[in-house]
């Protein structure tokens, strides 16, 4: 049977067993208070000029319906990434994130910030109360990432080795604050910090890969990379497909599930076509989440997370 025969009217759930994987561990997927979300769907409603092209929302359902539909696609650990744009959201939001993970097991316990008086307290609660990854948005945000605020916030991140999936791209449009140099200078200062790129850092795919390569703590998600949607924007370049199998160990499935303009098994299988390899295939949908990110299904009976209240040590 043709790989193209395999894939006509492919599951992810089935993708996943022609690989042999229990299924997968999507890092970059969206929940979030409904006002919230309405705002950002609004958003991506309106995307039209800032990309020169629309972006239909292919799964605009409820938040109960969102998560079936990803248990129905084989996903055994996703998160809720969230973000604020302004001071005085992120503890409320890092409070609805801990309710959501707590009555929804498989989704990993998300949290995020903002350079703001109090950002470091409210870290630190959120690590202490179990939180798994956090999320970052520059261009959502507009923050330097290097704002004096925020310093001890990644000394304190860096230390409990979580994890932070960081929007740094300057993509679908650049932002004062996006790029490889604020990132790159915020690795320079704290070099233990385990970054996650989003979207393979579109489309800076160069630039992002060097950082992965210097920093060990950086590793890089597939958010709608490789995708008809973004190769049509942003390509990524063919020359840098043998670093991608030299990476295997630090790339990270992640989807933009429930705003993606697609179906969901359109991100494997435009993974699949880079060809290289069901190995390659096995290590970023699954293998590399998991050793991430052990014991996936964390519900509220799960061990809190590590005291942090003797201070912060970089």
């Amino acid at each position: 049977m043709s790989a193209e025969t395999a894939q006509e009217g492919e599951t992810p759930r089935e993708f996943a067993v022609r690989l042999g994987i229990p299924g997968l561990v999507d890092v970059h997927t969206h929940f979030m208070p409904q006002n919230v979300l309405d705002k950002v769907w609004a958003y991506f409603d309106a995307v039209g000029p800032p990309t020169g092209t629309e972006w239909p929302i292919t799964y605009r359902e409820e938040e109960d319906r969102r998560v079936a539909l990803l248990r129905e696609f084989g996903v055994l650990a996703f998160t809720s990434m969230l973000y604020p744009h302004k001071a005085g959201m992120a503890e409320w939001l890092n409070s609805w994130a801990a309710d959501f993970a707590a009555r929804t097991p498989d989704c990993l316990h998300t949290a995020t910030l903002y350079p703001e008086p109090g950002a470091t307290g409210y870290v630190r609660r959120a690590v202490e109360s179990g939180a798994r990854v956090f999320k970052v948005h520059l261009q959502v945000g507009d923050f330097d990432p290097n704002e004096e605020a925020l310093d001890d916030s990644w000394g304190l991140l860096a230390d409990a080795r979580v994890p932070v999936v960081i929007h740094c791209g300057s993509g679908p449009a650049p932002g004062k604050f996006t790029g490889p140099g604020p990132v790159g200078r915020l690795l320079a200062r704290h070099p233990r910090l385990r970054l996650v790129v989003a979207h393979m850092g579109m489309p800076e795919y160069t630039d992002f890969l060097d950082l992965a390569e210097r920093y060990d703590g950086v590793l890089l998600d597939t958010t709608m990379a490789f995708t008809d949607f973004s190769e049509r924007l942003a390509p990524f370049p063919a020359a840098e497909l043998p670093r991608l199998r030299e990476l295997q160990g630090r790339i990270l499935l992640g989807s933009d599930f429930p705003n993606i303009p697609y179906p969901y098994v359109h991100q494997l299988h435009a993974l699949e076509r880079l060809g290289l390899g069901d190995d390659w295939l096995r290590r970023v949908l699954y293998e590399n989440g998991a050793a991430l990110f052990p014991d996936l299904s964390q519900g509220p009976d799960v061990p809190q997370g590590p005291d942090l209240s003797q201070g912060i040590h970089r």
